[in-house]
């Protein structure tokens, strides 16, 4: 899952109306990153409760022991997720602003990887209900790996839209402003599934 990118503006100074809608669009800029800082941490939590569930099932300890873990996983991914959404919502109300062409293309290519990404974590929170039911992928094993490989896919589309969005930026540094982090780090698609009896092949890192 990718960790999305923060991002802050250099604008051009400008009077009247269209100065106030820069401003506005700082200000959906920051409430933004403010988001995405909650996503991320709240992701990283989640990760961190489904990976000691999964090591535990794969060290041979009893599977239905993990189930409180997984749920805790896929509640906190829950938040993240609408942490996200928030962020998301913000770069669509920017692109209505009366600002730079180019701010609203970048704001545009964020909000597509963005939808791409809560595509993947809706798919990733699938499979997390899907062990709640069955840790050990017993009897739902193939149906886990579809939705992983999904979530994987839906990755993959956030990846490219990210990309795109910090090519722009970088190619038109007057207009918009990227930290030195901009081009944010890659926490792997989609989580593995617990090894089991069926060996199956398993999505992401």
């Amino acid at each position: 899952m990718v960790v999305v990118i923060s991002f802050s503006f250099v604008l051009s100074g400008c009077s009247g109306v269209l100065s106030d809608q820069h401003k506005e669009a700082e200000n959906e800029v920051s409430r933004a990153n403010d988001e995405i800082a909650k996503h991320n941490q709240l992701f990283d939590q989640a990760r961190e409760s489904y990976g000691s569930a999964r090591e535990k099932i794969e060290a041979g300890e009893d599977p239905d022991k993990q189930k409180d873990k997984i749920t805790e996983a896929r509640e906190t991914l829950q938040k993240a997720r609408g942490s996200l959404q928030s962020a998301s919502t913000g770069m669509q109300n920017m692109r209505e602003l009366d600002v730079d062409p180019v701010i609203k293309k970048y704001g545009g290519l964020l909000s597509k990887a963005m939808g791409a990404q809560l595509s993947s974590e809706a798919r990733e929170i699938e499979f997390y209900g899907i062990m709640e039911k069955d840790p050990a992928l017993k009897e739902n094993r193939d149906r886990a790996l579809k939705i992983l490989s999904q979530a994987g896919d839906d990755h993959k589309q956030a990846e490219k839209y990210y990309a795109d969005a910090s090519e722009l930026a970088k190619s038109n540094p007057k207009i918009i402003d990227l930290p030195p982090d901009a081009d944010g780090e890659n926490q792997g698609s989609a989580p593995n599934a617990p090894e089991g009896q069926q060996n199956g092949d398993d999505s992401g890192g």
